[in-house]
Protein backbone atom coordinates (compact mmCIF):
# COMPACT_ATOMS: atom_id res chain seq x y z
CA UNK A 1 0.00 0.00 0.00
CA UNK A 2 2.56 2.35 0.84
CA UNK A 3 4.85 2.01 -2.30
CA UNK A 4 1.37 2.13 -4.36
CA UNK A 5 0.41 5.47 -2.79
CA UNK A 6 4.04 6.74 -2.82
CA UNK A 7 4.17 5.57 -6.82
CA UNK A 8 0.80 7.38 -7.26
CA UNK A 9 2.18 10.47 -5.73
CA UNK A 10 5.45 10.91 -7.81
CA UNK A 11 3.86 9.83 -10.79
CA UNK A 12 1.66 13.34 -9.93
CA UNK A 13 4.64 15.57 -9.22
CA UNK A 14 6.99 14.58 -12.65
CA UNK A 15 3.72 15.27 -14.88
CA UNK A 16 3.20 18.31 -13.14
CA UNK A 17 6.60 19.28 -13.48
CA UNK A 18 6.93 17.77 -16.85
CA UNK A 19 3.93 20.58 -17.51
CA UNK A 20 5.25 23.33 -15.85
CA UNK A 21 9.09 23.28 -16.13
CA UNK A 22 9.44 22.27 -19.38
CA UNK A 23 6.91 24.85 -21.16
CA UNK A 24 8.41 27.52 -19.21
CA UNK A 25 12.11 26.40 -20.31
CA UNK A 26 11.05 26.70 -24.10
CA UNK A 27 9.40 29.72 -23.59
CA UNK A 28 12.15 31.30 -22.31
CA UNK A 29 14.51 30.00 -24.89
CA UNK A 30 12.50 31.45 -27.53
CA UNK A 31 12.43 34.55 -26.01
CA UNK A 32 16.16 34.85 -25.45
CA UNK A 33 16.48 33.43 -29.33
CA UNK A 34 14.13 35.98 -30.76
CA UNK A 35 15.88 39.15 -28.54
CA UNK A 36 18.97 37.87 -29.80
CA UNK A 37 17.68 37.89 -33.43
CA UNK A 38 16.42 41.40 -32.88
CA UNK A 39 19.65 42.61 -31.54
CA UNK A 40 21.49 41.17 -34.42
CA UNK A 41 19.36 42.46 -36.65
CA UNK A 42 19.26 45.58 -35.33
CA UNK A 43 23.29 46.09 -35.71
CA UNK A 44 23.36 45.10 -39.30
CA UNK A 45 20.63 48.14 -39.33
CA UNK A 46 22.76 50.36 -37.84
CA UNK A 47 25.98 49.33 -40.57
CA UNK A 48 23.47 49.60 -43.15
CA UNK A 49 22.38 52.68 -42.41
CA UNK A 50 26.49 54.20 -42.20
CA UNK A 51 26.70 52.18 -45.41
CA UNK A 52 24.17 53.75 -47.14
CA UNK A 53 25.67 57.33 -47.01
CA UNK A 54 28.57 55.77 -49.11
CA UNK A 55 26.45 53.56 -51.74
CA UNK A 56 23.84 55.87 -52.04
CA UNK A 57 24.60 59.37 -51.45
CA UNK A 58 28.65 58.47 -52.61
CA UNK A 59 30.18 60.16 -49.17
CA UNK A 60 33.55 59.37 -47.97
CA UNK A 61 33.55 55.37 -46.11
CA UNK A 62 34.83 56.94 -43.09
CA UNK A 63 31.44 55.98 -40.97
CA UNK A 64 31.33 52.78 -43.13
CA UNK A 65 34.65 52.27 -41.80
CA UNK A 66 33.62 52.91 -37.94
CA UNK A 67 30.82 51.01 -38.01
CA UNK A 68 32.88 47.85 -39.32
CA UNK A 69 35.55 48.99 -36.83
CA UNK A 70 32.96 48.84 -33.99
CA UNK A 71 31.19 45.45 -34.67
CA UNK A 72 34.60 43.81 -34.78
CA UNK A 73 35.43 45.48 -31.50
CA UNK A 74 32.55 43.78 -29.73
CA UNK A 75 33.81 40.40 -31.63
CA UNK A 76 31.08 40.17 -33.89
CA UNK A 77 31.84 40.63 -37.51
CA UNK A 78 30.35 42.69 -40.47
CA UNK A 79 30.59 42.66 -44.40
CA UNK A 80 29.20 45.63 -47.03
CA UNK A 81 28.56 43.97 -50.86
CA UNK A 82 28.28 46.20 -53.50
CA UNK A 83 24.84 46.10 -55.90
CA UNK A 84 27.13 43.88 -57.76
CA UNK A 85 27.56 41.46 -55.03
CA UNK A 86 31.41 42.43 -54.85
CA UNK A 87 32.61 42.78 -51.50
CA UNK A 88 33.40 46.42 -50.54
CA UNK A 89 34.65 46.15 -46.66
CA UNK A 90 34.84 43.79 -43.89
CA UNK A 91 35.30 43.71 -40.18
CA UNK A 92 36.02 40.79 -37.85
CA UNK A 93 35.90 36.82 -38.81
CA UNK A 94 35.31 35.28 -42.21
CA UNK A 95 32.07 34.06 -41.50
CA UNK A 96 30.46 37.47 -43.73
CA UNK A 97 32.67 36.79 -46.41
CA UNK A 98 32.72 32.72 -46.94
CA UNK A 99 30.28 31.15 -49.48
CA UNK A 100 27.26 30.64 -47.29
CA UNK A 101 27.30 34.42 -45.95
CA UNK A 102 27.78 35.30 -50.37
CA UNK A 103 24.63 32.83 -51.24
CA UNK A 104 23.04 34.72 -48.56
CA UNK A 105 23.77 38.23 -49.98
CA UNK A 106 22.32 36.76 -53.42
CA UNK A 107 18.75 36.05 -51.52
CA UNK A 108 18.86 39.62 -49.94
CA UNK A 109 19.48 41.55 -53.09
CA UNK A 110 16.13 39.42 -54.42
CA UNK A 111 14.18 40.19 -51.35
CA UNK A 112 15.72 44.09 -51.73
CA UNK A 113 13.87 44.99 -48.70
CA UNK A 114 13.52 42.48 -46.47
CA UNK A 115 15.92 41.32 -43.86
CA UNK A 116 17.53 37.50 -44.29
CA UNK A 117 19.36 35.49 -41.85
CA UNK A 118 20.45 32.05 -41.41
CA UNK A 119 22.67 30.12 -39.02
CA UNK A 120 26.68 29.46 -40.50
CA UNK A 121 28.01 27.29 -37.92
CA UNK A 122 28.41 28.64 -34.24
CA UNK A 123 27.23 32.38 -35.95
CA UNK A 124 24.22 33.95 -37.00
CA UNK A 125 24.29 35.97 -40.03
CA UNK A 126 22.02 39.00 -40.81
CA UNK A 127 21.75 40.37 -44.76
CA UNK A 128 20.76 43.73 -44.59
CA UNK A 129 19.59 45.26 -48.02
CA UNK A 130 21.35 48.86 -48.31
CA UNK A 131 18.58 51.11 -50.63
CA UNK A 132 16.99 54.57 -50.88
CA UNK A 133 13.65 55.26 -52.36
CA UNK A 134 13.31 51.38 -53.53
CA UNK A 135 16.68 51.87 -54.98
CA UNK A 136 19.39 48.99 -54.69
CA UNK A 137 22.89 49.59 -53.69
CA UNK A 138 24.08 46.54 -52.10
CA UNK A 139 24.07 44.20 -48.95
CA UNK A 140 25.24 44.56 -45.45
CA UNK A 141 26.13 40.69 -43.63
CA UNK A 142 25.74 41.36 -40.06
CA UNK A 143 27.29 38.03 -38.02
CA UNK A 144 26.97 37.65 -34.37
CA UNK A 145 27.94 34.50 -32.31
CA UNK A 146 25.46 32.14 -30.65
CA UNK A 147 28.10 30.72 -28.03
CA UNK A 148 26.98 32.58 -25.39
CA UNK A 149 23.24 32.52 -26.24
CA UNK A 150 23.92 28.50 -25.97
CA UNK A 151 25.66 28.55 -22.85
CA UNK A 152 23.21 30.70 -21.39
CA UNK A 153 20.26 28.64 -23.00
CA UNK A 154 22.13 25.40 -21.54
CA UNK A 155 22.74 27.23 -18.16
CA UNK A 156 19.14 27.66 -17.83
CA UNK A 157 17.90 24.05 -18.63
CA UNK A 158 20.17 22.94 -16.00
CA UNK A 159 19.00 25.50 -13.50
CA UNK A 160 15.27 24.05 -14.34
CA UNK A 161 16.77 20.50 -14.09
CA UNK A 162 17.87 20.57 -11.13
CA UNK A 163 14.99 22.56 -9.86
CA UNK A 164 12.68 19.89 -11.05
CA UNK A 165 14.52 16.98 -9.50
CA UNK A 166 14.76 18.66 -6.03
CA UNK A 167 10.75 19.28 -6.68
CA UNK A 168 11.01 15.64 -7.63
CA UNK A 169 12.99 14.22 -4.52
CA UNK A 170 11.04 16.67 -1.76
CA UNK A 171 7.52 14.73 -3.50
CA UNK A 172 9.07 11.50 -2.97
CA UNK A 173 10.05 12.03 0.22
CA UNK A 174 6.38 14.00 1.29
CA UNK A 175 4.63 10.73 -0.48
CA UNK A 176 6.56 8.37 1.46
CA UNK A 177 5.74 9.79 5.02
CA UNK A 178 2.10 10.35 4.02
CA UNK A 179 1.88 6.94 2.66
CA UNK A 180 3.55 5.50 5.67
CA UNK A 181 1.53 8.11 7.53
CA UNK A 182 -1.31 6.16 6.42
CA UNK A 183 -0.75 2.42 6.18
CA UNK A 184 1.16 1.67 9.03
CA UNK A 185 -1.44 2.41 11.44
CA UNK A 186 -3.70 -0.16 8.42
CA UNK A 187 -0.61 -2.59 8.67
CA UNK A 188 -0.92 -2.24 12.77
CA UNK A 189 -4.60 -2.79 12.74
CA UNK A 190 -3.90 -5.70 10.28
CA UNK A 191 -1.75 -7.53 12.71
CA UNK A 192 -3.55 -6.95 15.45
CA UNK A 193 -6.80 -8.10 13.79
CA UNK A 194 -4.73 -11.25 13.01
CA UNK A 195 -3.49 -11.52 16.54
CA UNK A 196 -7.36 -11.70 18.15
CA UNK A 197 -7.89 -14.19 15.66
CA UNK A 198 -5.06 -16.54 16.50
CA UNK A 199 -6.82 -16.10 19.91
CA UNK A 200 -4.50 -13.31 21.44
CA UNK A 201 -7.77 -11.79 23.08
CA UNK A 202 -5.55 -8.86 24.96
CA UNK A 203 -4.32 -7.32 22.14
CA UNK A 204 -4.87 -3.79 21.07
CA UNK A 205 -4.73 -1.57 18.13
CA UNK A 206 -2.97 1.93 17.96
CA UNK A 207 -5.46 4.37 17.81
CA UNK A 208 -3.04 7.67 18.30
CA UNK A 209 -1.38 7.40 14.44
CA UNK A 210 -2.96 8.25 11.18
CA UNK A 211 -5.82 9.35 9.68
CA UNK A 212 -8.49 10.14 11.86
CA UNK A 213 -10.79 7.79 9.61
CA UNK A 214 -7.97 4.87 10.80
CA UNK A 215 -8.35 6.05 14.12
CA UNK A 216 -11.76 5.78 14.56
CA UNK A 217 -11.77 2.32 12.70
CA UNK A 218 -8.66 1.44 15.24
CA UNK A 219 -11.38 2.39 18.13
CA UNK A 220 -13.69 0.44 17.17
CA UNK A 221 -11.91 -2.70 16.83
CA UNK A 222 -10.39 -2.23 20.17
CA UNK A 223 -14.31 -2.00 21.54
CA UNK A 224 -14.58 -5.16 19.25
CA UNK A 225 -12.04 -7.03 20.35
CA UNK A 226 -12.93 -5.77 24.24
CA UNK A 227 -16.39 -7.30 23.83
CA UNK A 228 -14.94 -10.25 22.40
CA UNK A 229 -12.49 -10.88 24.82
CA UNK A 230 -15.93 -10.03 27.88
CA UNK A 231 -17.90 -12.68 25.86
CA UNK A 232 -15.48 -15.57 26.06
CA UNK A 233 -14.11 -15.00 29.03
CA UNK A 234 -18.06 -14.69 30.70
CA UNK A 235 -18.98 -17.59 28.35
CA UNK A 236 -15.13 -19.91 30.36
CA UNK A 237 -17.05 -18.41 33.80
CA UNK A 238 -20.32 -19.73 32.86
CA UNK A 239 -18.53 -23.33 32.05
CA UNK A 240 -16.78 -23.15 35.16
CA UNK A 241 -20.17 -22.21 37.52
CA UNK A 242 -21.98 -24.91 35.44
CA UNK A 243 -19.04 -27.54 36.25
CA UNK A 244 -18.89 -26.55 39.75
CA UNK A 245 -22.85 -26.56 39.91
CA UNK A 246 -23.67 -30.02 38.16
CA UNK A 247 -20.77 -32.03 39.33
CA UNK A 248 -21.23 -31.64 42.83
CA UNK A 249 -24.93 -32.90 43.24
CA UNK A 250 -24.16 -35.80 40.74
CA UNK A 251 -21.65 -37.14 42.39
CA UNK A 252 -23.46 -36.53 45.96
CA UNK A 253 -26.31 -38.52 44.22
CA UNK A 254 -24.51 -41.36 43.29
CA UNK A 255 -22.99 -41.58 46.46
CA UNK A 256 -26.24 -41.88 48.10
CA UNK A 257 -27.26 -44.52 45.52
CA UNK A 258 -23.89 -46.37 46.16
CA UNK A 259 -24.88 -46.79 49.82
CA UNK A 260 -28.43 -47.42 49.36
CA UNK A 261 -27.58 -50.43 46.93
CA UNK A 262 -25.07 -52.19 49.33
CA UNK A 263 -27.93 -51.96 51.68
CA UNK A 264 -30.91 -53.54 49.71
CA UNK A 265 -30.88 -56.88 47.72
CA UNK A 266 -33.55 -57.93 45.21
CA UNK A 267 -35.00 -56.66 43.04
CA UNK A 268 -34.35 -53.11 44.67
CA UNK A 269 -31.13 -53.46 44.47
CA UNK A 270 -31.15 -54.27 40.77
CA UNK A 271 -33.54 -50.81 40.43
CA UNK A 272 -30.83 -49.24 42.13
CA UNK A 273 -28.32 -50.92 39.91
CA UNK A 274 -30.02 -49.41 36.67
CA UNK A 275 -29.96 -45.96 38.68
CA UNK A 276 -26.48 -46.11 39.40
CA UNK A 277 -25.65 -46.80 35.74
CA UNK A 278 -27.78 -43.61 34.59
CA UNK A 279 -26.52 -41.70 36.89
CA UNK A 280 -22.99 -42.22 35.03
CA UNK A 281 -24.10 -42.19 32.05
CA UNK A 282 -25.76 -38.71 32.99
CA UNK A 283 -21.65 -38.09 34.58
CA UNK A 284 -20.21 -38.68 31.10
CA UNK A 285 -23.05 -36.80 29.12
CA UNK A 286 -22.77 -33.54 31.37
CA UNK A 287 -18.66 -33.91 31.25
CA UNK A 288 -19.24 -34.47 27.10
CA UNK A 289 -21.27 -31.28 27.19
CA UNK A 290 -18.74 -29.37 29.65
CA UNK A 291 -16.17 -30.38 26.64
CA UNK A 292 -18.22 -28.93 23.73
CA UNK A 293 -18.79 -25.90 25.62
CA UNK A 294 -14.99 -25.69 26.43
CA UNK A 295 -14.52 -25.78 22.74
CA UNK A 296 -17.22 -23.67 21.35
CA UNK A 297 -15.38 -20.88 23.95
CA UNK A 298 -11.96 -21.41 23.24
CA UNK A 299 -10.12 -18.90 20.60
CA UNK A 300 -6.88 -21.36 19.81
CA UNK A 301 -4.09 -19.10 19.01
CA UNK A 302 -2.23 -21.21 16.62
CA UNK A 303 0.97 -22.65 16.06
CA UNK A 304 2.94 -25.33 14.01
CA UNK A 305 2.14 -28.58 14.67
CA UNK A 306 3.73 -31.41 13.49
CA UNK A 307 0.79 -34.02 13.03
CA UNK A 308 2.88 -36.73 11.78
CA UNK A 309 4.74 -36.95 14.96
CA UNK A 310 1.24 -35.93 17.38
CA UNK A 311 -0.75 -39.11 15.54
CA UNK A 312 2.19 -41.56 16.18
CA UNK A 313 2.41 -40.79 20.50
CA UNK A 314 -1.71 -40.95 20.49
CA UNK A 315 -1.38 -44.54 18.49
CA UNK A 316 1.40 -45.29 21.10
CA UNK A 317 -0.81 -43.59 24.36
CA UNK A 318 -3.73 -45.89 23.15
CA UNK A 319 -1.69 -49.39 21.86
CA UNK A 320 -2.34 -51.08 25.64
CA UNK A 321 -6.00 -50.11 25.70
CA UNK A 322 -6.40 -51.61 22.09
CA UNK A 323 -4.23 -54.42 22.78
CA UNK A 324 -6.40 -55.99 25.70
CA UNK A 325 -9.26 -56.29 23.49
CA UNK A 326 -6.81 -57.49 20.40
CA UNK A 327 -7.68 -54.57 18.46
CA UNK A 328 -5.05 -54.25 15.85
CA UNK A 329 -4.14 -50.25 16.54
CA UNK A 330 -1.68 -49.02 13.74
CA UNK A 331 0.07 -46.13 12.18
CA UNK A 332 2.05 -47.56 8.96
CA UNK A 333 6.05 -46.35 8.86
CA UNK A 334 5.26 -43.98 5.81
CA UNK A 335 3.47 -41.81 7.61
CA UNK A 336 6.79 -40.74 9.55
CA UNK A 337 8.14 -39.58 6.56
CA UNK A 338 5.38 -37.78 5.25
CA UNK A 339 4.32 -36.05 8.78
CA UNK A 340 7.79 -34.89 8.61
CA UNK A 341 6.55 -32.33 5.77
CA UNK A 342 2.68 -32.07 7.63
CA UNK A 343 2.77 -29.58 9.51
CA UNK A 344 -0.30 -27.97 10.41
CA UNK A 345 -1.33 -24.60 12.34
CA UNK A 346 -3.65 -25.62 15.09
CA UNK A 347 -3.97 -24.48 18.71
CA UNK A 348 -1.88 -26.21 21.31
CA UNK A 349 -3.40 -29.22 22.51
CA UNK A 350 -6.18 -29.19 20.16
CA UNK A 351 -4.79 -32.17 18.25
CA UNK A 352 -4.20 -34.17 21.14
CA UNK A 353 -7.81 -33.69 21.97
CA UNK A 354 -9.38 -34.68 18.46
CA UNK A 355 -7.79 -37.84 18.01
CA UNK A 356 -7.93 -38.81 21.69
CA UNK A 357 -12.13 -38.59 20.78
CA UNK A 358 -12.11 -40.00 17.90
CA UNK A 359 -9.85 -43.21 18.92
CA UNK A 360 -12.02 -43.49 22.00
CA UNK A 361 -15.07 -43.64 19.78
CA UNK A 362 -12.75 -46.22 17.14
CA UNK A 363 -11.74 -48.48 19.50
CA UNK A 364 -15.75 -48.50 21.39
CA UNK A 365 -17.27 -49.16 18.28
CA UNK A 366 -15.37 -51.72 16.92
CA UNK A 367 -15.49 -55.56 18.12
CA UNK A 368 -12.64 -57.20 19.83
CA UNK A 369 -9.85 -58.18 17.76
CA UNK A 370 -10.94 -55.68 14.77
CA UNK A 371 -8.56 -53.27 13.47
CA UNK A 372 -8.04 -49.09 13.76
CA UNK A 373 -5.62 -47.99 11.53
CA UNK A 374 -4.53 -43.84 11.46
CA UNK A 375 -3.12 -42.52 7.97
CA UNK A 376 -1.57 -38.91 7.85
CA UNK A 377 -1.11 -37.54 4.10
CA UNK A 378 -0.56 -33.78 2.37
CA UNK A 379 -2.50 -33.19 -0.54
CA UNK A 380 -2.81 -30.25 -2.33
CA UNK A 381 -0.94 -28.16 0.62
CA UNK A 382 -3.71 -29.33 3.44
CA UNK A 383 -3.23 -31.82 5.82
CA UNK A 384 -5.42 -35.01 6.02
CA UNK A 385 -5.49 -37.19 8.73
CA UNK A 386 -7.59 -40.60 8.14
CA UNK A 387 -8.62 -42.85 11.29
CA UNK A 388 -10.31 -45.86 9.53
CA UNK A 389 -11.93 -48.75 11.63
CA UNK A 390 -14.11 -51.84 11.03
CA UNK A 391 -16.59 -52.04 13.54
CA UNK A 392 -20.42 -51.39 12.21
CA UNK A 393 -20.03 -48.18 10.83
CA UNK A 394 -22.95 -45.29 10.85
CA UNK A 395 -25.74 -45.03 8.48
CA UNK A 396 -26.31 -41.06 7.16
CA UNK A 397 -28.98 -39.63 9.71
CA UNK A 398 -26.62 -40.87 12.02
CA UNK A 399 -23.55 -39.22 10.15
CA UNK A 400 -25.70 -35.97 9.89
CA UNK A 401 -26.57 -35.75 13.70
CA UNK A 402 -22.81 -36.90 14.70
CA UNK A 403 -21.67 -33.32 15.16
CA UNK A 404 -24.53 -32.17 17.02
CA UNK A 405 -24.48 -32.02 21.03
CA UNK A 406 -26.94 -34.12 21.32
CA UNK A 407 -26.47 -36.52 18.14
CA UNK A 408 -26.13 -39.71 19.13
CA UNK A 409 -26.07 -40.71 22.49
CA UNK A 410 -25.81 -44.11 23.34
CA UNK A 411 -25.00 -46.55 26.64
CA UNK A 412 -21.65 -46.92 25.99
CA UNK A 413 -20.10 -43.38 25.97
CA UNK A 414 -21.76 -40.07 26.02
CA UNK A 415 -21.63 -39.59 22.54
CA UNK A 416 -19.83 -36.11 22.05
CA UNK A 417 -16.66 -36.90 21.00
CA UNK A 418 -17.31 -35.76 16.98
CA UNK A 419 -18.79 -32.91 18.54
CA UNK A 420 -15.97 -31.82 20.11
CA UNK A 421 -13.53 -32.60 17.48
CA UNK A 422 -16.14 -31.30 14.60
CA UNK A 423 -15.98 -27.60 17.70
CA UNK A 424 -12.08 -27.84 17.80
CA UNK A 425 -11.22 -28.59 14.16
CA UNK A 426 -13.42 -25.54 12.44
CA UNK A 427 -12.05 -23.40 15.25
CA UNK A 428 -8.95 -23.70 14.10
CA UNK A 429 -10.37 -23.05 10.48
CA UNK A 430 -10.78 -27.14 9.19
CA UNK A 431 -12.87 -29.42 8.33
CA UNK A 432 -14.12 -32.97 9.58
CA UNK A 433 -15.90 -35.75 7.34
CA UNK A 434 -17.40 -39.22 7.78
CA UNK A 435 -17.37 -41.81 4.73
CA UNK A 436 -17.54 -45.37 4.98
CA UNK A 437 -14.83 -47.88 5.25
CA UNK A 438 -14.78 -50.11 2.00
CA UNK A 439 -15.30 -53.39 3.36
CA UNK A 440 -18.03 -52.06 6.25
CA UNK A 441 -16.55 -49.56 9.03
CA UNK A 442 -16.38 -45.57 9.37
CA UNK A 443 -13.44 -43.14 8.33
CA UNK A 444 -13.09 -39.94 10.06
CA UNK A 445 -11.58 -37.41 7.59
CA UNK A 446 -9.84 -34.52 9.60
CA UNK A 447 -8.88 -31.50 7.09
CA UNK A 448 -6.38 -29.78 9.27
CA UNK A 449 -4.55 -26.02 7.92
CA UNK A 450 -1.01 -26.40 6.69
CA UNK A 451 1.58 -24.08 7.25
CA UNK A 452 2.63 -23.18 4.12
Amino acid sequence: MSRRIALTFVALIAALLVVAVVPIGVAVDAKERESFRFDAISAGRQISSAAEEYLTDHHPPTAMNAALADAAKHHDCAAVYGPDDSLLASAGCSATTDAHARALVVTARTARDHEQTAQNGAWFLAAVPVSDDDKYSGTVVFGRSTGELDEHMTVLWVWLGLTGLAALILGVALSLRLARWVSRPLSGLGAAAARLGDGELTVRAETSHGPAEVRALAATFNRMAERTQTLVHGHRAWVADVSHQLRTPLTALRLRLDVLAAETEGGTAAELAGALEEIGRLSRLVDGLLAVARAEGRVPRREPVDVGAVAAERVAAWEPLARERRIELELPETAGAIGSEAVARLGAGDLEQMLDNVLANALEAVPDAGRVQMRVSRVDGRVLLHVIDNGPGMDEPAKQAAFRRFGNPDARGNGLGLAIVHRLITANGGAVRLTDTPGGGLTVELDLPSVS
